[in-house]
């Protein structure tokens, strides 16, 4: 359901974050080995593409949807 969706601004510091440390620092996944999973198993969009790496270099700007989360990084 729409109305489920939870959008959350995440701020960074430094240039960029990583995919797994932001699915930790936001709390959807427990341990490193958690996070990984959720991106093998393709559960994560970055502005609306499947990604794959769990290393993506996040930026400014990009848009994360897993699970009931919308993540705006600022």
């Amino acid at each position: 359901m729409e109305n489920d969706i939870e959008k959350i601004e995440f701020k960074i510091t430094g240039e960029y974050i990583e995919l797994i440390q932001l699915l930790k620092a936001i709390g959807i996944a427990q341990t490193g080995g958690h996070a990984k999973m959720i991106v093998d198993e393709e559960m994560v969009t970055r502005n609306g593409a499947i990604e794959l790496r769990k290393r993506a270099k996040l930026v400014i700007g990009d848009l994360i949807e897993v699970e009931n989360f919308i993540i705006n990084l600022i």
